[in-house]
């Protein structure tokens, strides 16, 4: 990555994107984050990041933080529904891709979910059900970055854990696997992602070994 150019965040405000700052600050990666409150943008500045306020599901004010200055890559970890009941899984991610094509990124990091697409089969249908509109969403994300012309990685993370790392956290190729994981793995998965070739291009999912569902051998991506 250019050491010029911004490693562009979405979602850093708090979960997996609040882990993925940490993790690009303590590599002295140039972060630049787009965040919704000033109190969020407080406390990132306070980390030596590039604080935007802006909303994903605003394209404009996307496209400003983005093109404000030279953008090498970026990550997007958003998901949920805003006050309004919009998703922004899907459009906020949308928006985000369209900025990063006019950025002339060079990689997108997308952190979806585990159930999303052609992973649904590692969920059992009462957690699939609970989780659809999140997961359709997701899916779409996922579609739309994949057609975009972009490199891009996507991780699917599976059930999130606030426990510190465990450093036994693995990216698969395998659709069929589930399991939980820690957000500080997943964190450092997706820098990982970020910095290797070998995720370009890539659907991976993410578990710690230790906390796989069903027990069985399953391929891991190497990155080194």
């Amino acid at each position: 990555m250019p050491d010029t150019a911004y490693i562009f965040l979405a979602g850093a405000s708090r979960g997996v994107g609040r882990e993925v700052a940490h993790c690009l600050v303590k590599q002295s990666l140039k972060v630049k984050a787009l965040v919704r409150s000033n109190t969020v943008k407080a406390e990132l500045e306070a980390l030596g990041i590039t604080a935007v306020l802006g909303n994903a599901l605003n394209p404009t004010e996307v496209e400003q933080a983005m093109l404000a200055e030279p953008i090498s890559a970026v990550i997007s970890t958003i998901g949920g529904v805003r006050a309004d009941e919009q998703r922004v899984d899907f459009l906020g991610n949308k928006h985000l891709i369209d900025a990063a094509v006019k950025a002339k990124a060079e990689k997108f990091v997308l952190v979806s979910s585990i159930g999303s697409g052609d992973s649904a089969g590692a969920l059992s249908s009462q957690v699939l059900e609970a989780l659809r509109p999140a997961l359709l969403a997701k899916e779409q994300a996922e579609t739309y970055l994949a057609g975009s012309g972009l490199i891009y990685t996507i991780v699917r993370p599976g059930g999130l854990k606030s426990e510190p790392a465990s450093g036994n956290a693995v990216l698969t190729p395998d659709s069929t696997i589930a399991g939980s994981i820690n957000r500080a793995d997943v964190a450092t998965l997706v820098c990982q992602c970020l910095l290797s070739r070998k995720a370009n291009n890539r659907v991976l999912s993410a578990v710690d070994r230790q906390m796989v569902y069903v027990q069985k051998d399953f391929e891991i991506l190497d990155l080194s």
